[in-house]
């Protein structure tokens, strides 16, 4: 088992999250974060002052995979959110020692059990219609 977690840019969100549903990876953690990599500082004017732009606004996604999902979650990340400009974003990829649902008590690979993105869906479509 592995945390995958990405820091991508705002604008590819859609993108990444339509890549990772195609993938089979439907239980997804996301943040708006702020952060400095490699892109220059930002100088903007606001009411008659420049202000330096140090810190760029970003998303970051968290999701547990069991191993058989990890390379396509890390292939569909690298082809949604890539634009071939600085500030892209990383993929940071971790061990997880121990997984456990809170609600059945279900452990490790049991509680990552995937649902299908066309399922997650359906549901979603159900609900909005109810």
């Amino acid at each position: 088992m592995k945390l995958i977690t990405c820091v991508i840019r705002p604008e590819r969100l859609s993108e990444v999250k339509t890549a990772l549903f195609r993938a089979g990876v439907t239980g997804i953690t996301i943040s708006r974060v702020s952060g400095h990599g490699g892109e220059r500082e930002l100088v903007e004017i606001y009411r008659a002052s420049s202000v330096v732009l140090e810190f760029r606004e970003k998303i970051k996604i968290e999701m547990a995979c069991s191993e058989p999902y990890v390379q396509p979650t890390i292939d569909a990340i690298l082809a949604s959110a890539r634009t071939g400009g600085v500030g892209d974003g990383k993929i940071f990829v971790q061990p997880i020692e121990q997984v456990v649902r809170i609600r059945t008590g279900e452990r490790d690979n049991a509680a990552l059990t995937p649902v299908t993105a066309d399922e997650v869906q359906r549901r979603a479509l159900e609900h909005a219609v109810a």
